[in-house]
């Protein structure tokens, strides 16, 4: 029998990180409130408040063991649903250089669902949860707190629409999972305190997104193309099957520093024709688009150091994209939310309410390993600005020469996979046995 370490909590945002932190405060209060700007949908489909939503979302093998250790069965859900899942490595072309990765059993499991499709079924287990109550249309203003602004005591809200008043969510617990646009470091500055020190890695990437009826398959048993982008070839995409119809088709192509997909239907053809693998081009340059593309743009990504301050409010917690936004490409947002919630019930265990900054130096160790993947990877790209060390510029001339090889050998694109996948830690791409096929097998011409 779990004991209640507090009353109310009440979780600031409704997004992936704050639906997953009120799974687990479930089973530690006697309330849980989630607070959302959003009008939360009751069926799949985009909503306002996730505009990155509209193009292409991984899961990382991590990630979904996670959930459905959260969620038991959502993954049977999800298959009910139309998704096709398959092996993160042999059934993904996973490309570099105009390459594919040599293909082999990894054993992670890929679960290829939109965003709007994994929300909704986790929105929906997250609604069956009976103390737990959405809280959706409502603006946060502010944080209460006592009077000497050492402790939060809950949150003020007011309904977007009808021109309710504003109240207070008394709570014994605030957590802030709002996202990029996170108010805590404003708030922070109200109260007297410093706000963290912000790490930023710009990268001036876009996506641009379009679907398409094709009339033949051009993936037969592979879930998904993704030629990856590198410094040597930039431009990237995402181009996978949607569930339910194996006919329809998402594509999202990638481009960073300034290089962007165009949004025009010309000018998107020609950014595909440009990518160092035929297959996608090929796919579409005669398929009947179901729309207009659409782009959304991502500047930077930040990793805010709340565990560096010497002193913060009791009882206010951040998760989630609030305290570390990573470059999407890498598909590691979710995936580290979810690491996030795993160290939040690490706390709760205990039997008392979290104590911030302990708190923020634990799931600080979370980012730690995919914030240096993404962030080590887009400073190999010469225009991203940034310090390059000399552990980042041998690290990045390693995964280099480790991409080249993996066109050989399966070991090696598994080993490549289960870290990206933020199963192993980096280092394991250094163990002795990978680094020597790496060696052997960079040596040998690409075919």
């Amino acid at each position: 029998m779990t004991s209640l370490v507090g009353d109310r909590v009440v979780v600031l945002g409704g997004s992936m990180a704050g639906m997953l932190a009120a799974r687990v405060l479930a089973e530690f209060f006697t309330d849980v409130t989630i607070v959302e700007r959003d009008e939360l949908p009751n069926t799949v489909e985009y909503r306002r408040g996730v505009p990155h939503a509209r193009h292409a979302h991984g899961l990382v093998a991590r990630g979904q063991q996670i959930l459905e250790a959260h969620f038991p069965g959502l993954t049977a859900e999800l298959t009910a649903a139309g998704i096709t899942s398959g092996d993160f490595n042999g059934d993904n072309r996973w490309c570099f250089n105009g390459r594919r990765m040599r293909p082999g059993h990894s054993g992670l499991l890929c679960v290829p669902a939109t965003r709007p499709v994994l929300e909704y079924h986790v929105r929906e287990r997250v609604r069956k949860i009976h103390n737990i109550t959405f809280l959706d249309g409502h603006d946060i203003t502010g944080l209460e707190t006592t009077p000497d602004r050492t402790r939060v005591t809950g949150a003020r809200v007011q309904p977007r629409t009808g021109g309710g008043a504003e109240r207070t969510l008394h709570a014994d617990l605030v957590i802030d999972t709002t996202g990029r646009g996170s108010r805590t470091p404003a708030w922070l500055r109200e109260l007297g305190y410093a706000a963290p020190r912000e790490e930023h890695v710009k990268v001036d990437l876009a996506y641009t997104t379009r679907h398409y009826q094709l009339a033949e398959d051009p993936l037969g048993t592979d879930l998904a193309i993704i030629p990856a982008p590198t410094p040597a070839y930039p431009r990237g995409a995402f181009f996978y099957r949607l569930p339910g119809d194996e006919n329809r088709f998402e594509l999202s192509l990638t481009g960073m520093l300034g290089d962007h997909p165009p949004a025009d239907p010309e000018g998107f053809l020609a950014f595909a024709k440009s990518l160092p693998v035929p297959e996608i081009y090929e796919a579409i340059r005669t398929a009947e688009p179901l729309d207009d593309p659409v782009t959304f743009r991502f500047p930077a990504s930040v990793r805010r150091h709340y565990e560096g301050l010497a002193a913060f409010p009791d009882r206010l917690l951040v998760m989630g994209d609030a305290f570390c936004s990573f470059n999407p490409i890498y598909a590691q947002g979710m995936t580290v939310s979810a690491l996030e919630s795993l160290t939040l019930l690490r706390h709760l265990r205990t039997g008392v309410l979290p104590q911030p900054l302990s708190f923020f130096h634990d799931i600080s160790a979370d980012v730690d390993a995919p914030w240096d993947l993404s962030a080590g990877a887009d400073l190999g790209f010469p225009g991203v600005e940034g310090k390059r060390t000399v552990k980042t510029r041998l690290v990045n001339a390693y995964v280099a020469r480790l991409q080249k090889a993996a066109v050989h050998d399966a070991e090696i694109s598994n080993a490549f996979i289960r870290a990206a996948g933020l199963i192993d830690p980096p280092q394991a791409l250094m163990r002795p046995r990978i680094l020597l096929r790496v060696l052997r097998h960079s040596l040998r011409p690409a075919s």
